[in-house]
């Protein structure tokens, strides 16, 4: 990419008043998130598009920030302006002027958060002929920002609040905190202490443009306070598709986690601690219980549930009734709610969860000491009855799922337990031991086993289910994904053999089509595998089937999302075996044996079609993270089978 010849302003000098305590140790440009310094994030994107110099104003905390600087690739970049007293967001340029003068440069504030092009906001504004270009947002209970049909700045209401004057009407966008400038702008600020809007409204009525460049529907967080940097630490958790981080500096004991967390640099979280919705600050050591909390060296800052989400959770957030037939009867047992009251007839809010790649919407309700998880379907959704159906007949066959409290068919809603968020995904984002891995997935292939043989001789009772074949039709529609929605749509591959591939995969379907059926999770991974007290439960069971039982193996121990070592995974399998052996008449280990590696192409196919069609279609980025693992099994795979499938094998070697 060619870079532009402009100059970067980062004002960093506020004192982040609203953010202490944490700002008592360390001044809001440099707060972490996820283990990068907020100012780091930006200074990436804007130095990957200009290649100028570096200027900062500094007041509170300087050194902290100057030793930042020279520890960064860009250390022979900067330039830094003191001020005392701060001199304001107008101020702080023009005593920048000697710096900024010659070239256009980017404004860009130091706890602001933008998911935008840089380039083409840079590109805009030098073919614009602009004097300014503000980088603009339409949220109402910020917009005081006043434009024409030209998007023309001619006025700022409540210049440096950020608060509209609801008593005015017209068309008001929201100030990000990002512009880019003509050197011009800097003689219509005076010396001393200003806010830029002084230059935008003299610039303007002086004929010069000056205009809002709306980036509506970006991604922006403005860090002024708790609950937005909160928000920042698990939008950046929720955009790389996790809910836990653990930074390499952090020291993490044995402990218990539910929902989301963030240890950042040099914290450290003893072992036996208990937490949720945690962000643990460099240098907190932390013991204890702990919930919905900022955790810093010698300060807690706590936070509601409602603040500890992230952004697109908040903006999916739903209200509903607790006196609703499909919620009351399992809230009205809760002592510290009677329905009894007009409170009952409030709405709560109902916090949407998941990660993963369905178009379901779960969301957690909870009030007092219960809580529950509202599953809404669409109205066309096939799977709203076969999941209620499956729950009644796994619960009978003591196959560990949520139980189904209470349900609603013509809304295509229903109310089942909460398990709470803790996946084995999840779980082994933390410290474990070899014991704890074992063990764990001991209890996950007792799961397995309880659906391929107790669930599976019980089957005739649950028609549905019965019915559900994974047949030779299903296993080729999902190689066809591979081939449609990986190799072709995310590779972007030109398969000049797909005939040849044609063949060798009716060969594949047909060999797995011959093998003994039993019920399958067919999703048996370890995001749906759910660990509550302890115990474990399964998620996500409503595309079921009968199959051979080796799928279900194939993608829980050899599953992309967690690499387990060679030797535990031959100690898992022959644990299971030896289960399957005894709960199941009729078991053959050595069928067993023999359908692992098709099976196991199966799913790989499967799951890496899934990841090019998230992530492609859907716009899940951060399931690309999962496919060179999914690749490498699939490389394995086939190279054990490359005399019988060697355009398939050809094929994966080349990926």
């Amino acid at each position: 990419m060619n870079k532009f010849p402009i100059n970067i302003f980062l004002p960093a000098a506020g004192l982040g008043e609203r953010l202490r305590p944490a700002t008592n140790h360390i001044p809001k440009p440099l707060l972490p998130v996820l283990g990068k310094p907020i100012i780091q994030g930006i200074a990436e994107k804007l130095t990957e598009v200009c290649d100028n110099k570096i200027g900062m104003n500094l007041h509170w905390k300087p050194r902290m920030l100057m030793n930042w600087a020279a520890m960064s690739p860009w250390r022979d970049r900067f330039t830094f302006f003191p001020e005392d007293p701060i001199l304001g967001t107008g101020g702080a340029l023009k005593n920048a002027e000697s710096f900024l003068l010659g070239n256009h440069f980017i404004v860009h504030n130091s706890d602001i958060l933008l998911d935008i092009d840089f380039a083409k906001l840079i590109e805009t504004h030098l073919s614009s002929g602009n004097m300014a270009t503000l980088v603009c947002h339409r949220l109402p209970e910020l917009s005081n920002v006043v434009i024409d049909k030209q998007d023309q700045i001619i006025d700022v209401e409540n210049p440096g609040a950020s608060r509209p004057d609801p008593t005015k009407v017209a068309d008001k966008v929201a100030y990000t905190g990002i512009a880019v400038y003509s050197p011009e702008i800097l003689k219509f600020l005076p010396d001393g202490v200003s806010h830029a809007t002084v230059a935008w409204i003299a610039a303007s009525r002086a004929g010069h443009k000056v205009r809002a460049y709306d980036v509506t529907g970006a991604y922006w967080n403005d860090v002024g306070n708790p609950a937005t940097y909160s928000r920042a630490v698990l939008d950046a958790l929720a955009k790389d598709g996790e809910t836990i981080y653990i930074s390499p500096s952090a020291s993490c004991g044995d402990i218990e986690a539910d929902g989301y967390l963030a240890a950042e640099n040099y914290s450290t979280v003893g072992a036996g601690a208990k937490l949720r919705n945690c962000i643990i600050m460099p240098g907190a050591i932390v013991t204890g219980e702990h919930r919905n909390r900022i955790i810093g060296p010698d300060y807690a800052i706590d936070l509601h549930e409602s603040e500890m989400q992230p952004a697109k959770t908040a903006a999916e957030t739903i209200t509903v009734h607790l006196s609703d037939p499909l919620f009351a009867p399992h809230f009205a047992s809760d002592s510290h709610f009677a329905f009894r009251t007009p409170h009952s007839a409030l709405p709560v809010p109902a916090f949407l969860i998941g990660l993963g790649g369905s178009d379901r919407r779960y969301y957690r309700i909870r009030q007092g000491e219960r809580s529950a998880v509202l599953m809404e379907c669409r109205p066309d959704d096939p799977d709203f009855e076969r999941h209620l159906v499956y729950t009644r007949f796994f619960e009978s066959h003591a196959v560990p799922v949520p139980k189904l409290l209470a349900s609603h068919h013509t809304a295509k809603r229903a109310l089942f337990e909460d398990l709470g968020d803790r996946s084995l995904y999840a779980y082994l984002k933390l410290p474990r031991t070899a014991d704890q891995i074992r063990n764990i997935y001991k209890s996950v292939l007792d799961v397995a086993v309880k659906l391929h043989s107790r669930a599976t001789e019980g089957v005739g009772s649950c028609p549905l289910l019965q019915a559900r074949i994974f047949d030779y039709e299903y296993l080729r529609w999902e190689t066809n994904y591979f081939l449609d929605r990986f190799v072709q749509g995310y590779l972007g591959i030109d398969l000049k053999n797909r005939p040849e591939l044609e063949e060798e995969f009716h060969r594949l379907a047909r060999t797995v089509d011959d093998c003994p059926r039993t019920i399958i999770h067919r999703d048996f991974q370890s995001q749906n595998i759910m660990i509550s007290d302890h115990t474990v439960q399964v998620i996500d069971f409503q595309g079921a089937r009968m199959a051979p039982p080796a799928y279900d193996i194939a993608s829980i121990l050899w599953d992309p999302y967690y690499r387990l070592h060679d030797l535990l995974r031959d100690r898992l399998l022959v644990y299971y075996i030896e289960e399957m052996k005894k709960a199941a008449l009729g078991f053959d280990e050595q069928i067993f044996r023999r359908s692992l590696i098709p099976c196991r192409l199966q799913r790989h196919m499967q799951a890496l079609g899934a990841y090019g069609f998230l992530t492609m279609v859907k716009g899940k980025a951060y399931f690309r993270k999962h496919i060179p693992e999914a690749i490498r099994l699939l490389k394995e795979e086939t190279a054990a089978v490359a005399d019988s499938f060697p355009t398939l094998h050809r094929l994966a070697q080349s990926l």
